[in-house]
This record gives structure tokens, C-alpha cells and sequence, in this order.
């Protein structure tokens, strides 16, 4: 598998990254329909509701994955002025409002925590949205780290990573921010990023917390993974709900422990077709196992992407 999320035809990417405060973010370009799938629970987010079927707002116009934990969340500013400027966003009437869903990860304890993404940050990442894909530590995976169940000197670098499979006359694509509490598995199930034991081994998170190893040390909501997957599938919001749970169980398949309480788990997915178009069950099977399958290579390739 290889690939990237920008595969999927009118999809944008890029990132805004300052090194020095070890921060950044990054912003998907549409416009899609749009989906959300929460399974941490220590989530930082600004719009989420945009995405519900039953929203009046059918298609938001760019999502938003930024550092910074909530104080992040001010580069959406950024971004929906930016937007704005291009008469991008929902008509009505006496302005266009530019739908920006967001969502954070906590990195204030790796750089400096008086630094965070803010709207000129968020301008800089949608002047830099192209089709190339940067992996690594940039963007909003900029301070990312995975692997704090001992804490975080012995922790290991996450980031951002992508991927696509094409399949069935469609595409589907992700985008990982990798800042997860647990460990990264290949996909033999080996750790290849996560915990340091005394001797520079991988100590094996999963393994220490079941054999009643005391709580980790981060506090809750110091950790998170955020993923996208995208679609060139004419997809309806409904489906896209469906399409971002499968997308979540990448996250399992290469992260453990996951989904916990000291993460902020969520799966963003998006269809830039420009009308959504029912498909039969075994069509929307197939698509949320790409969807799966992407999102675990992403969040592989977000680890490996600097090694």
C-alpha cells in the first residue's frame, strides 16, 4: 500500500509548523460532506455538530487538526478567514460562513507552552494546501510523541503520516496525527514506537497494564490520535458515520492500548463527490476496509516517517 490522502480527487493538504515551539497544524481543504466517529475521551474539538446528518450545513469547507490542546482550536480562525476571503463557506444571506470542524492534541508539555497554533498559523497552513503530503514531525504532529505509559522521557516521536488504497472504481485515503498514549504495532503486531524500559527495549504498554502496572503518569487528555479518511465515493453523511467507525478500527489494529481514558480519539471522514448517491451494503462493506486498512498504514508511516 502507498499513497496519500490527496489521491482523492478535490482534496488539499497542508501544514503550518513552527520547530522551535515544537507545535503546528494542519488543514484538509474541500469542500465534503463529512462525518465524525469520538471513541477517546479526552477530546478537544470546535464544530463537531456540523457534521451530524441532521445538521442544517450539508458540506463543511475544510477541517482542522492543529496542536496546542484547545488553545489550538484559535487556528480555525485562521482558516475560516481565510476562506472567507475566497467567498467560501455556507450562503446565508448576508455573509458566506466558512465550516471549519477542528480538532486538537495535547503537545504543550514537548515545546513551549506559551507558543500554540493561532490564526496566522492557520492562514500559513491553507496558503501551503497542495496535492504533496509532508510525513513526519510537521504539521500538527509536530510535538507529537507515542508511548507514555512510563512517562515522557521515555516516550518516542509520533507525527503525521497518510496513505490510500484504490479499489472498486474509488479511493480511500487517510491522514493520521499520531500523539497516542500507547504503543504503534506493525502489522504483525510487533512495536515498532512506543515505551523505552530501563534497558532502551520497548517495555510493551499493553503487556505492563495488564499485569497490573500502576496507571501511567500523563494526566488525562495529554494524548490523542487524529485521523481523516476521504473518499472520492458519492457517500451521504450517514454513510460517512459508518465509513469514519471503520476508519476507528485502524486505530486498533496499530495502536495499544487505545482509545483510552487519558486519550482524544476521533476519526474525521469526508466525500468530495458532489452529490451523494446511495450504495448497496457490500459496497459500503468494502469502503470502510480500505477506510480500515489506510488509516493503520498512515499511522505506521507517521512513526517511521523519521526514523
Amino acid at each position: 500500500m502507498s499513497g496519500r490522502i490527496t489521491d482523492v480527487p478535490g482534496l488539499r493538504v497542508g501544514h503550518a509548523t513552527d520547530r522551535r515551539a515544537a507545535t503546528g497544524c494542519t488543514v484538509l481543504l474541500g469542500p465534503f460532506r463529512g462525518a465524525c466517529d469520538i471513541r477517546g475521551m479526552a477530546t478537544g474539538t470546535r464544530e463537531i455538530e456540523a457534521l451530524s446528518h441532521l445538521h442544517l450545513v450539508g458540506r463543511a469547507d475544510a477541517i482542522l487538526l492543529a496542536g496546542g490542546s484547545a488553545f489550538g482550536l484559535a487556528a480555525a480562525d485562521g482558516v475560516a478567514a481565510w476562506l472567507e476571503e475566497r467567498d467560501q463557506g455556507f450562503d446565508a444571506g448576508v455573509a458566506r460562513i466558512p465550516i471549519v470542524p477542528a480538532a486538537v492534541i495535547f503537545d504543550l508539555a514537548v515545546g513551549r507552552a506559551d507558543r500554540r497554533p493561532d490564526a496566522a498559523m492557520g492562514r500559513a497552513a491553507c496558503d501551503a494546501a497542495g496535492p504533496d503530503v509532508e510525513e513526519g514531525r510537521v504539521g500538527a504532529g509536530t510535538g507529537a510523541t507515542v508511548g507514555k505509559g512510563l512517562g515522557a522521557e521515555r516516550a518516542m516521536p509520533g507525527g503525521v503520516g497518510t496513505a490510500a488504497v484504490h479499489g472498486g472504481g474509488h479511493v480511500v485515503g487517510a491522514l493520521a496525527v499520531v500523539n497516542a498514549l500507547g504503543d504503534v504495532l506493525d502489522g504483525a503486531g510487533k512495536i515498532i514506537a512506543g515505551a523505552r524500559d530501563e534497558h532502551g527495549g520497548f517495555a510493551d504498554s499493553a503487556r505492563l497494564l495488564r499485569s497490573g502496572h500502576p496507571a501511567p503518569g500523563p494526566l488525562p487528555g495529554t494524548n490523542t490520535t487524529l485521523c481523516v479518511v476521504a473518499t472520492d465515493a458519492p457517500l451521504d453523511r450517514a454513510s460517512l458515520q459508518g465509513l469514519a467507525r471503520a476508519g476507528s478500527a485502524g486505530q486498533a489494529r496499530r495502536i495499544a492500548p487505545v482509545h483510552t481514558p487519558f486519550d482524544g480519539d476521533l476519526t474525521f471522514a469526508l466525500s468530495t463527490a458532489a452529490a451523494a448517491t446511495p450504495l448497496p451494503p457490500d459496497r459500503l462493506l468494502a469502503l470502510g476496509a480500505m477506510a480500515a486498512d489506510a488509516v493503520a498504514e498512515a499511522i505506521e508511516r507517521a512513526v517511521r516517517a523519521d526514523s
